[in-house]
C-alpha cells in the first residue's frame, strides 16, 4: 500500500535523537517520578524534548498535538531475571505456584512501570503535556511506518495540528540480547544499540503560519505486509539508508532506524528501505532542507 495522500502537504519541523546514555532530568518536569523511568523512558524524554526543541515547541503542547511511538523489544536486566527464578524454585526446579506466590515480591516494585512498553509513551506525553490522540505500537522495525502513518492521517484528518512521531528501543540488556542470539541467524550483542529519535511533523500551512523551518518532506512512503509462518526459519533482515544513518557503524538500531536516519543525515535526499523478519518491506524518501 501506498500511504494516504493529504491535502495539505506535511513536513517535518522538528528532529531529535540519542544514542547510549542520556540524561533526560532537564527535560523533567516531575522530579519525584524520575524513579519511574527506565532507560527506555530517559531516552524517549531526550529524544522528543530535542524534536521539540528543534522545532521552536517548547510550551505546553495540549490537545492539538499527537504521540506516535514505536517501541522495540521489552527491556529486562539479567540480575532481576535470575531474582526472579530463585523466587520460583522448588528445590532445583521452577515451580509456578512459587512464581506467583514469591516473584513479584523478590524485585523492585518499580521495575514493572521501568519496561512496560506504554511507559515511554507516559513520560513524554506527561513532560511535554501532550493531550492528543496516540497509538503506541511494538517491536519491531517495521511498525515505525506504522505509527508514521497514524500521525499523517491526523493530521489530514485535522484531528492534530501537531504529530510527535518516534521510536524507542532499550536493547541492551539480558532479555532483548537472549532473543536476538536465538533469530536465525543470531544477531550478536555488541551490534545492539540502545536508541530512540522522533520527528514533529505539522502541516505545512501550519509551520508556515509560525515560521517554522521546514527540516524534511516526506516525497514517497510505501508499506507492504506479506505474513510468515512463526515456525518456518526468521526471515532474512535488512535496513538500509542511502544517504543517512539507518544501522550504524553495522549496529542495529531497532524501530528508531527511520527517524534517526533522519535526525543523521546532512545531504539533501534520504532513501530508507527495510524488510523485516515479522514481513514488512517498506520504504520512503525524503526532501531535507
Amino acid at each position: 500500500m501506498t500511504l494516504a495522500t493529504v491535502r495539505d502537504q506535511v513536513v517535518v519541523t522538528g528532529v531529535g535523537a540519542v544514542c547510549g546514555d542520556c540524561d533526560p532530568t532537564p527535560f523533567v518536569k516531575a522530579r519525584k517520578l524520575r524513579k519511574f523511568m527506565g532507560r527506555q523512558d530517559d531516552l524517549a524524554v531526550v529524544a522528543a524534548g530535542r524534536a521539540l526543541q528543534s522545532a521552536s515547541l517548547t510550551m505546553s503542547l495540549g490537545e492539538r498535538c499527537g504521540l506516535y511511538l514505536a517501541v522495540g523489544y521489552i527491556p529486562f536486566e539479567g540480575a532481576d531475571i535470575d531474582q526472579l527464578l530463585t523466587a520460583s524454585l522448588d528445590g532445583d526446579a521452577f515451580s509456578m505456584t512459587r512464581f506467583a506466590a514469591n516473584a513479584f515480591g523478590a524485585i523492585n516494585p518499580l521495575l514493572t512501570f521501568r519496561v512496560l512498553p506504554n511507559m515511554p509513551a507516559f513520560h513524554v506525553s506527561l513532560n511535554f503535556d501532550v493531550q492528543g490522540p496516540y497509538t503506541v505500537s511494538y517491536p519491531g522495525a517495521g511498525q515505525v511506518y506504522a505509527v508514521l502513518e497514524e500521525g499523517r492521517a491526523a493530521l489530514a484528518s485535522s484531528m492534530v495540528d501537531v504529530a510527535l512521531v518516534g521510536a524507542v528501543a532499550d536493547q541492551q540488556n539480558a532479555l532483548v540480547e537472549h532473543h536476538f542470539s536465538r533469530l536465525t541467524p543470531p544477531i550478536e550483542s555488541a551490534r545492539l544499540v540502545n536508541a530512540s529519535a522522533f520527528l514533529v511533523i505539522e502541516r505545512t500551512s501550519d509551520a508556515r503560519a509560525r515560521d517554522a523551518v521546514s527540516r524534511a518532506q516526506l516525497a514517497d512512503c510505501r508499506v507492504e505486509y506479506t505474513p510468515v509462518d512463526p515456525f518456518d526459519p526468521a526471515k532474512p533482515y535488512e535496513c538500509l539508508a542511502r544517504g543517512g544513518v539507518c544501522v550504524r557503524d553495522g549496529r542495529e538500531l531497532g524501530p528508531a532506524s527511520l527517524p534517526f536516519a533522519i535526525a543523521g543525515t546532512e545531504r539533501a535526499r534520504l532513501t530508507h528501505e527495510l524488510r523485516t523478519r515479522d514481513g514488512f518491506t517498506a520504504s520512503s524518501a525524503w526532501e531535507l532542507a
